[in-house]
C-alpha cells in the first residue's frame, strides 16, 4: 500500500474522519446545553417535589428512632429543599449526560473500541445504583444504630440527638455518593486493563496496597466513626477481588474468540 492509497472503510470506521477545533467545541458546545437543559427540567420538577423526596431520604433515620429535625438558621431548610432537588435532579438527568458524552466522543472511536466501552456504558448507572441502594438500605440504618445509640443519662445528664436537617442531608449524599462511585470500581478496572495501563497479574500483585488503600478511602469518604469507615472498607475490597475475577473471565473470552478467528495453518504439498 501506497501512501496516496485510501484506508479501508472498516479499517477508517469512526476514527478516520478529523473535525477542526472549532468544530470539536461547537460540538462540545451543543452536547454541554442539552446536558445542562435535562438538569434544569429535571431540577424544576424535583423542586415541586422536593419534600416528598426528603421525606423518603429520612426514612432510614426514622426507622432508628429519630423522629425530629431541627433547623438553627431560617434560611437552612429552604436550601436543603434546594439541595434535594439538585441531588435528585442529577440523578434524573444522568442518562442524558451520559448519552451526550457518548455521542460526543463515539464518533473518534473505532467499531471494535464502540463496542468495548458500550456495556461499560450501560453498567454504570445499574453499578451505581446497587451501591446507592446499598447505603440506603443497609449501611445508613446501621450507621445511624450506632451513632444514635449514645443517646441516654451521662453522669445525671440527659444527652439527646437533635439533628438537623441541613447535618442530616450531607450525612445521607455522603453515603449515597460515596458507595454509588465505589461500586463503580469494577468498570475503572476493566477499562485500565482493557487500555493496556495495567495488567491482572499487576492487580492481583497490588492486592496488599488495595487493602490498606480501601480504608483510607473509606475514612475520607464516610463520617468518621469505625463503624462507617468499615461498612465501605469491605465492599470496596470485596468489589476489587470481583474486578480480578471479571478481568480473568473477560481475557478469556478474547483470547477464546482470538484462537477461532485466527486463520489455520497452510498444509505443506
Amino acid at each position: 500500500m501506497t501512501a496516496q492509497t485510501p484506508l479501508a472503510d472498516d479499517e477508517d470506521d469512526g476514527a478516520g474522519g478529523k473535525m477542526p477545533l472549532l468544530d470539536h467545541l461547537i460540538e462540545l458546545r451543543s452536547r454541554l446545553l442539552k446536558s445542562l437543559l435535562a438538569i434544569a427540567v429535571a431540577f424544576g420538577a424535583c423542586l415541586y417535589f422536593a419534600r416528598p423526596i426528603f421525606g423518603i431520604l429520612v426514612q432510614p433515620l426514622v426507622q432508628a428512632g429519630q423522629g425530629k429535625l431541627i433547623y438553627t438558621q431560617l434560611f437552612e431548610a429552604f436550601f436543603v429543599e434546594i439541595k434535594v432537588a439538585l441531588f435528585a435532579a442529577m440523578m434524573i438527568a444522568f442518562p442524558v449526560i451520559a448519552n451526550q458524552l457518548w455521542k460526543f466522543v463515539a464518533p473518534g472511536l473505532y467499531r471494535q473500541e464502540k463496542k468495548a466501552l458500550l456495556p461499560f456504558l450501560f453498567a454504570t448507572p445499574v453499578l451505581f445504583a446497587i451501591g446507592a441502594s446499598f447505603a440506603y438500605f443497609v449501611t445508613v440504618p446501621l450507621a445511624l444504630k450506632f451513632l444514635l445509640g449514645y443517646q441516654g443519662n451521662v453522669g445525671g445528664v440527659t444527652q439527646e440527638a437533635l439533628p438537623s436537617v441541613g447535618n442530616y442531608l450531607s450525612f445521607i449524599m455522603q453515603f449515597i455518593m460515596a458507595f454509588g462511585i465505589a461500586f463503580l470500581l469494577p468498570i475503572l478496572l476493566m477499562l485500565i486493563e482493557r487500555s493496556g495501563l495495567v495488567t491482572r497479574e499487576q492487580l492481583v500483585s497490588a492486592r496488599r496496597y488495595m487493602i490498606v488503600a480501601a480504608f483510607g478511602i473509606a475514612a475520607v469518604a464516610t463520617p468518621p466513626d469505625v463503624l462507617s469507615q468499615f461498612l465501605l472498607a469491605v465492599p470496596l475490597i470485596l468489589l476489587y477481588e470481583l474486578s480480578l475475577f471479571a478481568i480473568w473471565f473477560t481475557q478469556r473470552r478474547r483470547n477464546k474468540t482470538g484462537a477461532e478467528a485466527a486463520p489455520e495453518p497452510l498444509e505443506e504439498g
